[in-house]
Parts: C-alpha cells; structure tokens; sequence
C-alpha cells in the first residue's frame, strides 16, 4: 500500500491593479504559476506569498499601487512587487522597503523567477492541468487580448513609454492563434487592446506570416480582416483617429467588427493638442467623425479627455466644450490633470489651479451627460441584441455592442434570471437615462 503523502502545492495570492493591459500581464503571471504547480489563493490568509501587480500611470495610480502593497505586507508579509510602478523601484522600497522583490512591467520571467526564489515550485507530478486558452480573470465569455507592448509616442503627460518600451507588436500569426483559443474555448467577445492599436505591426515593417494558409502582414487591417471572419464579438480599444482607421469602419458597417471605436482624443484645442504632443494632433477629427458615421451610422465612439492641462485657457476649455457638442460622442471619460513623475508636461508653465481644474471637470460631465442621455434616448424603441454579463436576482444585466466591459453603460433586462452569463440575447429597449439601457426581453 502507498502511503506516500502528497505535498500541498504552494499558493500564491494576486492581486492585479490599473488598465486591461496590466489584467493581460496578471494573467499571463498565473497561467505560468499553474503550469508549474502553484495555487492561486483567494485571500491573504491563505497564501505563502503575495504578488502585486501596480499601476503607476497617474498620482492616484500609484497612491493606490502603494497602499494595496501595504495591504498585502500588514496581512501577508511577504510580498513581490511587479507592473509599471515597477520600473520606479525606488519609490516602491522607500515607501516599503520590506517587500521581497521589485520588477517591472510585462516582466514575466523576472516575476516567475522572484516567485521561485521565495517559493520554490512544488515538486510533486500530480499538478492541475492549465487549459490551452491560459488562466482569465474576466468572465468565461469575454477576454481580453493584448496585440503588442509599448508606445512610440511622446505624449507630455505620460510616461508609459519609459515604463514599458518602445512599441513592440507581437506577430499576427501568434495574436490569431491566441484569438482562437479563446473561441474555442467559449469566449463570446474578444477585446483588443494595446497602447496604440493602429500602429500595430508597423515596428516589425508588417512582417508577412501563415496563418491557417494565408498569408497575413502583421498589420492593423490584415488584423482585423482576420478577426472579422471568426463570427464573434470583437471590439477596439486604443485606437489612434489614423486616416487607414476608415477601412476598418467598413468592416463594421458590415457587421464583421463590433461598430465601436475607443479613440483618446484627449482635447479639441490645436495648441492644447501640442502642447500634448498627441498623434494625429493635426487631423480634423470632427470631419473624420462624420464621415465614419456616414459609412456605419451605428458606430459607438468612446473617448477620453483631459481638462486643467498646463496653460489651458478659458477660451481653449470652451473650445473643447464645443467639440463635444458637435461631436456628439457616445461614451466619454474625463480626467483632471494630474502631474506624474517624470512626465514632460509638468516643467509647462501656467499650472491650472486645482479649484479651476475641479470646475471645469463638472462643467465637462455636465454637457456630456446631457449628450449621453439624448444619444440613449434615441435607442428606446429599438430592438438590439445583448450580451448577458451577470444575474442580480430577477434581473439580468446585459451590455450592447455600444458597451465595453467595466467602463461603459449598461442594459438591466427585468423578469430575466432565467438567462446564463455569456448568453446572446435580443430585446426591446423600453427606457434609458444617462448611462444605461432598460430592456425587455422578446
């Protein structure tokens, strides 16, 4: 009789802040750890180890990314430290000089290694499986999939590129067959993201690949041709206003691609803009709006903006106010200006004063809440299909092709908690308000 006892596989706690793409990075960290063993523990108490994945992005990012260290060191103790707050290894061990380890974005190996040292993998052969789309933190039926690392961009404000790179796509070959993984394994939506996806493949010189026995360039349209044809959601995030961005819009007006661009604009003013040092800066945006509405009068924009940059004027302000009247976007964030450490932007002179930047934020949401409820109230009536996220009693919360997980509206269906998450649906939209859609099954 065998009375060899197996050891507890080591366990591993997580916790993932900042954007999507930092969410693909944790995920990618936990696919490793499973394959080689580990558990991943639900809370402190349980795990032998902690890693935390920060955000360094803004000043709040980072107070955040400090404070979830924190955290971890009072429950846990010990704690390695990875992600873009990462590559400022200083302000991490000045804060928290008792963390285990420090290392930065996208650093895989470097955390696989870190959690190696500190807790070594078990030894034992009986490990679980990983399944061959790797290990998700979102819902069964959505996923992210990131198509490259990095930014070629200098934009004043931010400091990503110092963080993370120069931009460095991954091949189109190897982006598709990660795409179709996902659908294998029952993702109904796939959201693409990157720092910049309209430049994608442009530093590999679109590098041609097989895939399935094609060839394909390893570029934005070639892409997102590709994408069309798998027959489920597919929706662009990080999109640059680029003039090759209009072939893509007739992929939508087709229904290949979800009608749906997420383009940070980040203001309206031309010295602004420059100030900045955005691309596509110099591109007449609300004519380039119009014209892809032309094409796909469906198409849902999402944009983010910033108020309360150095030297903004009053005048310059209401000239973004104005952009936003005629733009009439669907889905818009705003941020206050913050300075970053390091970013170029905070050596501009003429700072905004903190009660000005306050203002102007509430006077931003006010004019676009009132764009967002007119553009929402135009759908009631309609009917739409909708993808269920989640059941809240006898509800079902559900999004359109309009709504990005986590950040954009939603659709509440009553009488529905029959319905599973993941499940298409079709309804009638009976009532809207500022953000979100009410619905009724058909």
């Amino acid at each position: 009789m065998n009375t060899t006892t197996l050891k507890p596989a080591p366990r591993v706690g997580f916790v993932s802040l900042g954007c999507p793409k930092a969410l693909v990075d944790s995920e990618r960290i936990i696919t490793n750890l499973r394959s080689e063993g580990y558990d991943i523990a639900p809370d402190y108490q349980g795990a032998d180890i902690v890693v935390v994945n920060t955000c360094g992005f803004i000043e709040s990012a980072v107070n955040e990314s400090l404070d979830a260290i924190g955290e971890a060191l009072a429950e846990n103790g010990r704690v390695i430290v990875t992600g873009c707050l990462g590559a400022k290894k200083e302000v991490i061990l000045e804060k928290h000089p008792q963390v285990l380890e420090v290392t930065g974005p996208h650093a895989y190996e470097e955390v696989m290694r870190a959690v190696h040292k500190h807790l070594p993998p078990s030894t034992d052969p009986f490990t679980s499986l990983v399944p061959a789309q790797g290990i998700k933190l979102t819902p069964k039926h959505y996923a992210y999939l990131k198509i490259s690392e990095g930014c070629n961009h200098t934009c004043t404000f931010c400091i990503i590129p110092s963080m993370r790179g120069k931009l460095k796509s991954r091949m189109i070959d190897e982006v598709l067959t990660e795409a179709h993984k996902l659908k294998q394994a029952g993702v109904k939506e796939i959201l693409i993201i990157s720092q910049d996806t309209s430049a994608y493949g442009i530093d590999t010189k679109y590098e041609e690949r097989t895939w399935q026995q094609e060839s394909l360039k390893t570029k934005f349209f070639d892409l997102c041709k590709a994408l069309s044809e798998f027959g489920i959601w597919v929706r662009l995030h990080y999109v640059y206003p680029y003039p090759h961005v209009d072939e893509i819009v007739q992929f939508m007006k087709e229904g290949a691609l979800l009608p749906y661009l997420d383009i940070p604009f980040q203001h309206a003013n031309p010295r602004i803009l420059k100030l900045m040092k955005r691309p596509a800066s110099s591109e007449n945006n609300l004519e380039r709006i119009k014209a892809w509405r032309a094409v796909c009068p469906d198409l849902t924009i999402r944009s983010t903006f910033i108020v309360g940059f150095p030297g903004e004027t009053e005048a310059e302000f209401e000239e973004l106010l104005d952009f936003l009247r005629s733009a009439q976007l669907d889905r818009v964030g705003c941020f206050k200006y913050s300075p970053v450490e390091g970013a170029k932007a905070n050596d501009l002179p003429d700072p905004v004063p903190e009660e000005v930047k306050e203002t102007r934020y509430h006077r931003f949401m006010e004019v676009q809440s009132e764009i967002s409820a007119a553009r929402l109230a135009m759908k009631i009536g309609k009917t739409m299909q909708v993808l269920v996220d989640e059941i809240r009693e006898d509800a079902a919360i559900a999004r359109s092709s309009s709504d990005a997980p986590e950040i954009d509206g939603l659709v509440f269906i009553d009488n529905a908690a029959h319905l599973k998450p993941g499940q298409f649906v079709q309804v009638k939209i009976i009532d809207a308000d500022e953000y979100d859609l009410f619905a009724e099954l058909l």
